[in-house]
């Protein structure tokens, strides 16, 4: 049985870049319905005990893998931010390496970044990814899809589903977008780019 991620943060510490009012309907009302959703569905089928990365590499289009899809991104996605009132970092290391070796400059690279946000069509998510190598891939998921099913090791998303923006930000999703940076974690997506 999959359980609700516990948020590392207070509800109103990304304020006021998400307010306490969206990360409550998002968190606790959107997200905790996929996992209802799934728990429902997993007993008795070819995927009950497995974890939801596997799970979304599998399952075909349908309602498993759309509750699934949707944990997984939520639980990335939701792990991925710090306080607001803490200073922001870039990123560093490794990481800030490959970004600059593939974009010239994290500049460059956030740019791409929301401007693939702000195109995809509908309800999705943006991702930066690696590849096996450790290349560095921004792409486009509509829907619940997640980078895995195309092999890729995802790092860090943006949500580009209406309810994790239109409480604050209404239509503006590129305001929306462009706000993020102020929370990501950067020490988080390098962890997961370094596989630790």
């Amino acid at each position: 049985m999959f359980k609700l991620v516990q948020l590392p943060y207070a509800m109103e510490a990304l304020e006021p870049v998400i307010s306490a009012q969206t990360l409550s309907f998002h968190h606790g009302k959107h997200l905790q319905a996929y996992v209802d959703n799934l728990n429902k569905l997993l007993p008795g089928s070819e995927y009950e005990g497995m974890t939801l990365e596997e799970i979304v590499r599998m399952a075909p289009a349908g309602p498993v893998f759309n509750n699934a899809g949707q944990i997984l991104n939520h639980e990335l996605y939701f792990t991925q931010f710090k306080p607001a009132s803490e200073e922001t970092q870039g990123p560093e290391g490794a990481l800030a390496a490959q970004i600059v070796k593939q974009w010239g400059s994290v500049e460059a690279f956030k740019a791409e970044f929301e401007a693939k946000g702000v195109g995809l069509f509908g309800s999705g998510w943006v991702w930066l990814s690696a590849d096996a190598d450790g290349n560095l891939v921004i792409t486009q998921e509509p829907g619940a899809s997640n980078p895995v099913v195309k092999g890729l090791k995802p790092l860090l998303t943006f949500d580009v589903w209406e309810h994790a923006y239109y409480l604050d930000y209404q239509n503006r999703r590129a305001a929306h977008l462009s706000a993020l940076w102020q929370i990501v974690d950067w020490k988080v997506i390098a962890s997961r780019y370094e596989g630790k």
